[in-house]
């Protein structure tokens, strides 16, 4: 099993002993979950596209929290920055519970964090959702509107889930594999199980995968370098 992280970390990490795509092959994708892009009650945007415009009026004022750099939320925020045209200041954490807590507190103004998460923060009003991250709304919070909807055409970052396999596999495993792994999510329970966790199932052929990959990598690597992290 892997994850979003072996993509970033193909930019991130200068020593690795191997690579996502010299040493794997693509099987399938499993799932995604989206994240919330949420903001402290003392923010007075009410919506994403009021947070921009506040944004711009005050570049590098306003700040956003991370479970720490090159993690999924921070690169989230970094690619939100970028592609909403504001300067934004980073202010990692040591892990997600203390940046939640410094945004209920209005010590940092606005996070992205995991949907499931962040549910009962929202609905107790500790803090105030903008936006999710997926192309659709989430099942978890369907009231809430997608970045791309809602003021930054394009956006898109998820935390996704999928199968890997060691160079040299014969394609009929491969292919059996993606087939098989294929019917396990289509079934009914799984998808209503995932759902209630803001997840969703991922259907590709490996080729398909494969494409995904590589262009999940160029993605980020793109939002590492605009970032400025090195590689360590």
């Amino acid at each position: 099993m892997m994850s979003n992280t072996l993509t970033t970390n193909e930019t991130l990490l200068a020593n690795k002993p191997y690579g996502l795509l010299r040493d794997l092959v693509p099987v399938a994708p499993v799932n995604s979950s989206d994240l919330v892009m949420v903001v402290s009650p003392s923010v007075p945007a009410k919506t994403l596209k009021e947070f921009i415009a506040l944004a711009k009026a005050q570049p590098g004022k306003l700040a956003y929290a991370s479970a720490g750099p090159g993690t999924p939320y921070h690169l989230a925020g970094e690619l939100f920055a970028t592609m909403s045209g504001t300067e934004l200041l980073h202010v990692p954490h040591k892990n997600s519970g203390e940046a939640r807590t410094d945004v209920m507190g209005g010590h940092v103004q606005m996070m992205f964090d995991a949907v499931t998460a962040m549910k009962s923060n929202i609905e107790a009003g500790q803090v105030r959702a903008l936006a999710t991250t997926g192309l659709a709304r989430s099942s978890v919070l369907p009231e809430v509107p997608t970045l791309n909807e809602a003021g930054v055409p394009g956006y898109e970052t998820t935390i996704w889930l999928g199968i890997m396999a060691p160079k040299g596999t014969p394609q009929e495993i491969v292919d059996r594999l993606n087939a098989e792994i294929g019917k396990i999510i289509a079934r009914p329970a799984v998808k209503e199980a995932w759902a209630k966790q803001g997840a969703v199932p991922m259907t590709m052929t490996p080729p398909e995968f494969g494409v995904f990959l590589k262009g999940d990598v160029e993605k980020w690597a793109k939002a590492i370098a605009r970032a400025g992290l090195k590689p360590q």
